[in-house]
């Protein structure tokens, strides 16, 4: 039998718990994470129980939106902080359309938990507040206060003291209700005061006054509040996360409160594990851990999401990562096997069809559903631009920009070509590839890496026969015909070669290199744009759970690392600036403050593709300029410093004809050239090396014009990017 049957029964059993009322409650204090749907979803498993046992049952979600500001969310802007420690339902909405910060997110988070089918009634905390339909049990707290103290003793080992009240009254004056202590009650009125330091996260105004505990005048704290919730919803069935419900805990606490001051018997109670993010935290709205409901909601197709709420026990955790490279590609599979009888597209077939520009993915499932297909394309997309490791991205690109191969790796890919046309399935084609490499004298691992660089310009990707074989008529193509290595892409290539050059020793150095350059003059450079920081917002919440263990894995991080190894500079104390910028995120530190919108909008690209760029004054930059690698003893004076720093042998800079401007490969800029608002024009240059590849330079180059344009104006007067290995 079903977990949430055998509860139905049990309780319908019991006769303990009759009228049969469920219900579940969350603080919208953030956007609501993924996790909190778990609750929702679980309670509802448990309503649609006790129907099909023919019983009447109400099912509700109680929105507490008379909760405090206690946290402060990293997506508001810094303007939000004047209102830490107000109900939340008195907060005003970020968003359009919303009566309240609190309501924003609550009818955010419903919409979610509607469109899987979950359609509780909804009770706002502070309605129940407002209709004087809390007044009679906050004046029962307020009496009976000796023995809620008792209790707060006997239970959770908290000793009150004899002026403290369960009550807060929200300040008259500064509207804050986190800020303010109940210190006496004279059976009609409290007395209170709004304390400047009695929280951390709010600073109270320092009235003191008298006020009657009606209404929305003030609320109960939030132990004595959950039971009278029990009590005035006439909730029976309840249960809570793990949290909650430990020995001593909020659960333990607030249910003899129920019983021995409200005179309500405890709801019928149990404990579900945690939803959890990547690396086992638990997931919080206010904090931003873990993946919002709303964003996996845009991420997973409803049927999908419910079926990851449900298809593990209540009382297992649920660890859910959908950056993993398995997760939701698996979440699919599972999913399918639960549907006997039903032709599904599978998922990652959808993902590796939709890539190949020769493959016709409707012939490809003949017998399935055109709506349930044109389903898994839209979300297959989805996750290719939102979650998919870069080895997934099949990203078909042109070679054009790649140095033309031999002719020994031309008569290799031509057999692997008659191979593929050969071989009917992956697993023979394996030995095959394997086989082919051997006759041709060729390492397995450089066979492999010319198969990727030929179809995706990467040199690895998903496991080699798989991939060919899903994307048969593509590498057929690319492994016998060769006219596109014959020749360089002019698109990509400057026309003006007195801006800037590699030195020869460099080139020999570094053959896989590549910098993009640009003059762009006529910028209007601000300190601060509201497009830019909402922009900047969006991308920190894009990479809500982002990792250092994920960092360390990008091919670019690791790129660069490897160039600071041959320079002889260590990474652990100079990263590479793509690196730096994402581990603020990692870490906690969100963004930099803002230095001027030039800066943060190039910043910004340089996070997204993690390919480092800069941009200079080119007014102080005397041209040409020079990609070469430091003789050692050359100095220049950085950003940040009093004391010009002295450049070590092997470094790679940015050379003018008056000295360095950038330090290794972008890792720091001189002050002479840095750009201000002053600034009228600027000199962009990004770069790549190793397993950075022109085009995606390019791409970085293209985009950090573009943003730069979008938010300073400006015109483009000469741009290209410079590939070491044409210069070989």
């Amino acid at each position: 039998m079903f977990w949430a049957d055998e509860f139905a029964t049990k309780i319908i059993k019991s006769r303990k718990y009759q009228p049969y009322w469920v219900d579940d409650m969350k603080t919208p204090s953030g956007q609501v994470h993924v996790g909190a749907l778990r609750g929702v979803v679980i309670h509802d498993l448990i309503y649609q129980a006790l129907l099909r046992q023919k019983v009447k049952a109400v099912y509700s979600y109680v929105f507490n939106d008379m909760d405090p500001m206690d946290g402060f969310p990293h997506y508001l802007p810094e303007s939000f902080r004047k209102h830490m420690g107000k109900p939340l339902y008195k907060i005003p909405s970020l968003e359009k359309g919303y009566q309240s910060l609190a309501e924003c997110y609550a009818l955010q988070f419903k919409k979610v938990f509607n469109d899987l089918g979950v359609n509780p009634i909804i009770i706002w905390s502070h309605e129940l507040y407002a209709a004087g339909k809390m007044d009679k049990i906050i004046r029962t707290a307020l009496d009976k206060v000796e023995k809620i103290r008792q209790l707060y003793h006997e239970v959770s080992g908290y000793d009150k003291p004899k002026d403290w009240y369960p009550y807060q009254v929200i300040c008259p004056q500064c509207g804050k209700v986190g800020s303010t202590m109940v210190t006496g009650w004279d059976g009609k009125e409290v007395e209170y005061e709004c304390k400047k330091e009695l929280v951390t996260w709010a600073e109270g105004c320092g009235h003191k006054g008298k006020i009657e505990p009606i209404n929305e005048n003030g609320k109960l704290m939030w132990k004595v509040d959950w039971a009278a919730h029990w009590k005035v919803i006439g909730v029976t069935i309840e249960g809570a996360g793990k949290d909650h419900m430990s020995k001593g805990g909020s659960h333990d606490l607030s249910s003899a409160i129920c019983e021995k001051v409200f005179n309500y018997p405890t709801p019928f109670a149990f404990s579900y594990e945690w939803f959890l993010a990547k690396g086992g935290a638990k997931m919080s709205s206010s904090k931003g851990v873990g993946v919002s409901a709303v964003e996996i909601s845009q991420t997973l197709p409803p049927e999908i999401l419910k079926f990851l709420m449900i298809k593990t026990n209540y009382r297992q955790a649920i660890i859910f990562d959908p950056a993993n490279n398995e997760s939701i590609l698996k979440l699919f599979d599972d999913y399918d096997q639960t549907q006997p009888g039903k032709n599904l597209p599978r998922f990652r077939d959808v993902v590796n069809y939709i890539q190949s520009p020769s493959v016709d993915i409707y012939q490809k499932f003949p017998q399935a559903d055109k709506k349930e297909l044109d389903k898994r394309i839209k979300y297959a997309k989805i996750w290719l631009e939102t979650y998919a490791p870069e080895e997934n991205k099949v990203g078909f690109v042109s070679n054009s920009s790649q140095k033309p191969i031999s002719e020994l790796q031309k008569d290799f890919l031509t057999a692997s070509a008659v191979t593929l046309q050969q071989v009917a399935n992956a697993e023979d084609l394996q030995q095959e590839l394997y086989q082919n490499a051997k006759k041709f004298n060729i390492k397995p691992k450089d066979a492999f890496e010319l198969y990727y660089l030929r179809m995706t310009g990467k040199k690895y990707g998903p496991k080699a026969a798989w991939f060919l074989m899903e994307h048969k008529a593509e590498a057929i193509k690319r492994f016998t015909n060769f006219d596109d290595l014959e020749k360089k892409s002019s698109t990509i290539q400057s026309t003006k070669t007195d801006l800037i050059k590699f030195s020869p020793e460099f080139v020999k150095t570094y053959p896989s290199a590549s910098v993009g350059f640009a003059l762009i003059e006529g910028v209007k450079i601000e300190k601060i744009n509201i497009r830019l920081e909402q922009e900047k917002k969006e991308f920190l919440k894009a990479t809500e759970g982002l990792t250092t263990e994920a960092i360390n894995e990008y091919p670019e991080i690791q790129s660069y690392r490897k160039m600071y190894k041959q320079m002889g500079v260590d990474w652990h104390s100079k990263r590479p600036s793509p690196e730096a910028l994402l581990r603020r995120i990692a870490t906690g530190k969100g963004l930099y403050n803002p230095i001027n919108v030039c800066v943060d909008a190039y910043n910004l690209i340089v996070m997204k593709n993690r390919v480092s760029s800069g941009a200079f004054n080119s007014d102080q930059i005397k041209f040409p300029c020079e990609v070469k690698i430091a003789q050692g003893g050359e100095k220049a004076l950085f950003i940040g410093d009093k004391e010009p720093t002295i450049i070590q042998t092997g470094e790679v800079c940015y050379f003018d004809q008056k000295g360095a401007y950038n330090i290794d490969y972008n890792y720091r800029d001189a002050i002479r050239t840095l750009s201000t608002e002053k600034t009228k024009n600027i000199w962009v240059n990004t770069e790549g090396v190793y397993d950075i590849s022109p085009e995606q330079v390019k791409k970085t180059l293209e985009a950090a014009i573009d943003i730069i344009i979008k938010y300073c104006g400006g015109q483009v007067i000469e741009k290209g990017i410079l590939v070491a290995n044409d210069q070989t």
